[in-house]
């Protein structure tokens, strides 16, 4: 079985610390391939500011020089509510000689009980916590279906949110060397975020 890690989010933009994420979880679960999947509606963020069509343009420019990295767009295909038990069951059906790896942030990790589904989904996957410096993922009080799926991966500090790079955007600040050069040259080409 090829063993795949799935990284779901708005990446409004992708960032040097969405990267580093699915490279340290890359390496720390000897996944074959991590597989970005730009959420459609997010069911527990803000609608994201960027449309869906720009926000795959910018994964599309930022994994392009990484081979084991691509990006997955059936959420945006499917278009509506983007819950995570839909795109693994679709990503099963149609990728059979897969093994899925979630990829979260150790933030994220005590709310998975909450995740539609969640005991259908860690049957599923095994999901990957990644845990930065002071932030651990803490299991405590996780059920055990969840407990026993959940694999730890640490990354190192970087603090960079996509909010900051909108922010910093509609403030006049540089973002520049928080996201690959295409990235930012095609945000500053484009105007985005700027209002």
């Amino acid at each position: 079985m090829r063993r795949t890690g799935l990284f779901g989010g708005t990446f409004d933009p992708i960032h040097f610390g969405h990267l580093l994420a699915a490279e340290a979880a890359r390496e720390a679960a000897k996944l074959e391939e991590v597989w970005f999947i730009p959420t459609f509606v997010p069911p527990h963020k803000p609608q994201p500011g960027a449309d869906s069509e720009t926000r795959r343009r910018l994964l599309e420019l930022a994994l392009a020089d990484s081979p084991a990295f691509r990006v997955e767009d059936l959420e945006l295909a499917r278009e509506g509510v983007s819950y995570t038990i839909d795109t693994v069951n679709a990503l099963l059906e149609r990728h059979p000689d897969r093994t899925f790896y979630w990829i979260v942030g150790s933030d994220m990790v005590k709310d998975l009980p909450n995740w539609r589904q969640s005991e259908e989904l860690a049957e599923r996957v095994t999901f990957i916590g990644l845990e930065r410096p002071g932030e651990p993922c803490d299991d405590t009080e996780l059920p055990p279906y969840i407990r026993r799926k959940l694999l730890r991966a640490s990354m190192p500090p970087m603090g960079l949110s996509s909010t900051d790079i909108r922010r910093r955007r509609k403030e006049g600040r540089s973002f520049r060397f928080m996201t690959p050069e295409p990235v930012y040259e095609w945000i500053q080409r484009n105007g985005l975020y700027e209002s």
